[in-house]
């Protein structure tokens, strides 16, 4: 299982699955991450965390501990 989280900079990847529970998972599913969509990995913050992608055509900052719950292919 590979997370978007494991994901290097400059890659495209494709959802397959989201893993949280609850309010995460909602969260997740409000900013446009569902399953089948195309997330490019746009580039890491200094520290690593958060990261910035970009998905369904907007960039958005999501943390570490949030992307590790987002599968993908």
């Amino acid at each position: 299982m590979k997370t978007l989280k494991e994901a290097p900079i400059g890659s495209t990847v494709r959802v397959v699955k989201l893993h949280g529970v609850g309010a995460l998972k909602r969260r997740i599913m409000d900013m446009g991450i569902t399953k089948g969509v195309e997330i490019t990995v746009r580039k890491y913050a200094p520290l690593g965390d958060p990261i910035e992608i970009k998905v369904r055509g907007y960039e958005l900052s999501i943390r570490k501990e949030d992307a590790s719950t987002i599968e993908v292919d």
